[in-house]
């Protein structure tokens, strides 16, 4: 007959997880070293084939046997072997640590969306401030050419009368008869009550 071959460890060689198992459910903190060791390495293994992450790994496997100390009265050897439930607590450990990784990303995402959009109010004062703009252009297009240069030079330059007048070569009174003339026409236009 045949020995068997055993990659790795020998099973014969390893305790009952089983029996450290219900130990550890009792308090009993050798067991628990003893269940650490043969469990460890598995635990990291299927923990970082999920997370992928060094740093990562090691932090969930850690969570994950301190989970096994202090629930251990939870596992059920009717239910399956010990290896199982352990590993089966790192795979969903691991995989709630993606899904809270990928939460967090996405709320970040979509508060660095939030922080970029401007508040309601801007975008109203915008909108309004286009039209106005808008009707203002579409005013000045109905003055003579000389009251809307006389309202251009005064308004949107900040000339005083007397440097529209010499701006447009005209006496400082037809200058302000201009300017006036075209606030007038600008004022009816926009619907301006005095």
């Amino acid at each position: 007959m045949k020995e068997a071959v055993y990659i790795g460890r020998n099973p014969a060689s390893e305790p009952d997880l089983q029996e450290l198992m219900s130990s550890v459910a009792l308090g009993d903190q050798e067991a628990f070293a003893s269940v650490y060791d043969v469990v460890a390495g598995p635990v990291l293994g299927v923990v970082r084939s999920v997370l992928r992450d060094r740093a990562q790994s090691e932090e969930v496997a850690q969570e994950v046997l301190v989970e096994v100390w202090r629930t251990a009265a939870r596992y059920r050897a009717d239910r399956g072997t010990a290896i199982n439930w352990i590993l089966t607590l790192a795979h969903r450990r691991a995989v709630d640590r993606v899904r809270s990784a990928e939460a967090a990303a996405a709320r970040e995402h979509k508060a660095a969306l939030l922080d970029r959009t401007p508040e309601y109010d801007q975008v109203t004062e915008q909108v309004e401030a286009h039209l106005e703009r808008e009707q203002v252009r579409r005013c000045l297009r109905t003055l003579t050419e000389i009251q809307r240069q006389a309202v251009t030079l005064a308004y949107y330059r900040g000339l005083t009368y007397r440097e529209v007048a010499e701006a447009l070569a005209l006496p400082l009174g037809t200058a302000k008869t201009r300017l006036r003339d075209g606030l007038i026409r600008l004022r009816d236009c926009l619907g301006v009550t005095a």
